[in-house]
């Protein structure tokens, strides 16, 4: 099947994968735009692996404060360069992120971030094995993970306090 540059315009503006990336991608699905998809989030993913121990000194601190003013959220969303810390889809996430730690109050990021004193934690209680709250069929570290896959870099959450009035 000839791969045609509607195609890869198409799969690069879904993904931001690079163009030789994305019609490498097609060409082995065969012009499968959906198989292509998810060869290009396999492919970031292994190489967001390899870049799991690079530091990350850059990021954001996004708030949330639902509606009534009577909860709030602070999330701390590190990448490894400001160029992407500045991007939108870095934005957003840092956005959904402290929505997220403000409905479903989490007590710690991930399984590294728990205490040797805090017993039994439940993966509903680490942020990055909850629900999303927009699609629960993916967890947080999805999210995290698929914009590391997609901008080339570690990223990753740091932190988080969320304040409820009355707790």
């Amino acid at each position: 099947m000839d791969i045609t540059a509607a195609m890869v315009k198409s799969l690069r503006e879904t993904t931001g994968a690079g163009i030789m990336d994305s019609k490498r991608a097609l060409e082995e699905a065969e012009g499968d735009e959906s198989r292509a998809i998810e060869l290009l989030r396999e492919k970031g993913l292994a190489s967001a692996a390899k870049r799991a121990g690079r530091a990350t000194s850059e990021g954001v601190i996004e708030s949330y404060i639902h509606s009534g003013n009577r909860v709030g959220a602070l999330v701390h969303l590190s990448s490894e360069t400001d160029f992407v810390a500045r991007t939108d889809e870095f934005s957003e996430l840092a956005k959904e992120l402290a929505m997220q730690v403000a409905a479903m109050n989490p007590r710690f990021v991930d399984r590294d971030s728990v205490p040797e004193d805090a017993g039994e934690v439940a993966n509903e209680e680490l942020l990055v094995e909850q629900a999303y709250i927009r699609d629960p069929g993916q967890t947080i570290g999805d999210l995290v993970k698929d914009l590391a896959a997609k901008t080339g870099e570690n990223v990753h959450v740091g932190r988080f306090v969320r304040y409820g009035l009355g707790e």
